[in-house]
């Protein structure tokens, strides 16, 4: 039997369901005070021990606590949090867009579109770690994109204040471990710089469509993200800017030490590299274009071919014949003279010539000199008889 939708939240008044999730439901609401519409999202504290009840409600509201502290247009809007019965809620700013994993599914991102949401997602990154939030689970599913091409950080669910009011259990490994930094991953101290590294992650499956590390299960995912180098998004797709590159390299450098010291560097280079980006693609764009032959509508019935292709005015150089390539055949070819000079035929080739060969016979010179020798011979003849 399907379980009943409240009708109210406090304040709020319930509209219909926008989705359900692994601890929850997520409503429409309306907020009757400043009549404006809300997203709510909710926990049930039912069921379990009071330990277990009690842990759910105070990471939850962690969750509220966490986002509410960050004022940034690039991290989604916490109004308030409170306690209806056995649920929990958080009303927050209801947005209609569609989240990056989804986008990363259905659609090819322009590389200067990936640096753009990536740039936006530094940025709120880094207003959080301004206030001590480290999120701890940067993932496309937790980044929405609206229809103007903004984005918004969801879900600080996990998110974890640099003196924590609620410890996590030990060995509970929180986050999605293929978004993980080699520290978080391995179960080592972190610190900012780890979502850095997971920023990293979604920048390098934006641009190139797969991400850079898979195992078939977590032990050899943990090897990977600790040992393996990622290959360069340049190698996935051809043609990108060498900065592109260099910065997804910096992202996921191994060591925390070696990447960018704050989300705000990391931003700073992103913006700036975005230029260069597009140009590449604009680039890219024209040289597709030049290469395609525009063809006309066809009538029914006739056939359509591409023109063929303009006529290159360029001299035709002669190849050697393959019976005259060795170096013992070329050496019995006689030499030519330097009296010998250039002569070009209509057809741009080239050849030298000997000026005895470039002269016309006179066939009245031939004849007499015929005539010579055949009257030597019969002298010869009869001087002999």
């Amino acid at each position: 039997m399907a379980e009943a939708t409240p009708e109210r939240f406090g304040r709020f008044r319930v509209l219909g369901e926008l989705g359900r999730g692994a601890m929850g439901v997520v409503y429409r609401a309306e907020d009757t005070t400043l009549g404006r519409v809300v997203a709510i999202k909710t926990i049930s504290l039912g069921g379990g021990s009071r330990e277990e009840r009690d842990q759910h409600e105070a990471r939850f509201l962690q969750e509220a606590r966490a986002a509410a502290r960050i004022s940034h247009p690039a991290v989604i809007t916490i109004y308030e949090m409170g306690r209806e019965g056995d649920v929990a809620f958080i009303a927050m700013e209801l947005l209609e867009g569609v989240d990056l994993r989804e986008l990363i599914r259905t659609a090819t991102l322009a590389p200067s579109q990936a640096f753009t949401i990536a740039a936006s997602v530094a940025e709120g990154l880094a207003c959080a770690h301004e206030q001590g939030i480290v999120h701890r689970d940067v993932k496309p599913g937790n980044i929405m994109v609206l229809p103007d091409g903004r984005v918004k950080i969801m879900d600080f669910g996990i998110a974890r204040p640099h003196e924590p009011t609620v410890k996590t259990q030990t060995g509970l490994l929180l986050g999605s471990p293929q978004y993980m930094s080699p520290e978080q991953i391995v179960g080592r101290p972190f610190d900012h710089r780890a979502y850095i590294f997971s920023l990293g992650l979604v920048l390098y499956e934006m641009i190139t469509g797969i991400r850079p590390f898979a195992g078939e299960d977590i032990p050899e995912l943990t090897f990977k993200v600790a040992n393996v180098s990622a290959t360069p998004p340049g190698h996935v797709v051809p043609g990108l800017p060498t900065v592109v590159d260099m910065i997804v390299a910096r992202a996921l450098k191994k060591k925390p030490e070696e990447r960018y010291a704050s989300a705000a560097d990391f931003a700073r280079d992103l913006w700036a590299a975005i230029p260069e980006v597009k140009a590449s693609e604009a680039a890219r764009l024209e040289r597709a274009s030049s290469s395609t032959v525009p063809l006309g509508p066809a009538r029914q019935g006739e056939r359509t071919d591409p023109p063929a292709p303009p006529r290159r005015e360029e001299p035709v150089e002669l190849r050697a014949s393959p019976r005259f390539d060795s170096s013992a055949a070329l050496a019995r070819l006689p030499v030519l003279s330097a009296e010998g000079e250039l002569a070009r035929t209509r057809a741009d080739t080239t050849a030298l010539a000997r000026p005895w060969l470039l002269r016309r016979i006179d066939p009245d010179r031939a004849a007499t000199v015929i005539a010579f020798v055949i009257a030597a011979l019969a002298a010869a003849a009869i001087a002999l008889g």
